[in-house]
């Protein structure tokens, strides 16, 4: 399956089709759940990065318990806005996970998603650093989910 823009991602997703976000980190991946009105992103949890068909059949697993329509997969773009080596990996990694599980997948900038989750962890959050290394992936992934789903949002406002 061939990656989306999000626009169009979005309007090929059911009616209450959520959307799993996904970090993609180089031993974890993070993942965020969006409601079923696609307004709100909450962290989901991680899982350990794994050969592709592992991770797609444990992804394809938690998008059919909870009504997935779409992934949106995050894209670690240079400062600068450039498609770096990282951010081209990402790229073949999600199209390459969109054809393992057949759901359509979107790209969204990710830039200092994981720096901003770990610096509010640290400054707002009690947290042992452990405790906030379990947490930082799928908080990024939620952060990174939120960012599309208010881009949505302005981009194709729901019916007044």
């Amino acid at each position: 399956m061939a990656l989306a823009d999000l626009l169009s991602l979005a309007r090929a997703l059911a009616p209450g089709g959520r959307l799993l976000g996904i970090d993609l980190g180089t031993k974890t991946i993070g993942l965020a759940l969006s409601d079923v009105g696609r307004a709100i992103a909450s962290p989901y949890g991680s899982i350990p990065r794994r050969k592709l068909a592992a991770t797609a059949a444990e992804i394809a697993a938690i998008a059919r318990e909870h009504g997935v329509g779409g992934l949106i997969v995050g894209l670690p773009l240079s400062l600068d806005g450039s498609v770096g080596r990282a951010a081209q990996a990402a790229r073949d990694w999600a199209a390459a996970l969109s054809a393992a599980t057949g759901l359509p997948t979107a790209l969204w900038d990710e830039r200092l998603s994981t720096a901003a989750v770990s610096r509010m962890l640290l400054g707002e959050a009690d947290l042992s650093r452990r405790r906030r290394a379990q947490l930082v992936d799928a908080a990024a992934a939620a952060w990174m989910l939120q960012g599309a789903l208010d881009a949505l949002r302005r981009l194709h406002p729901p019916p007044a």
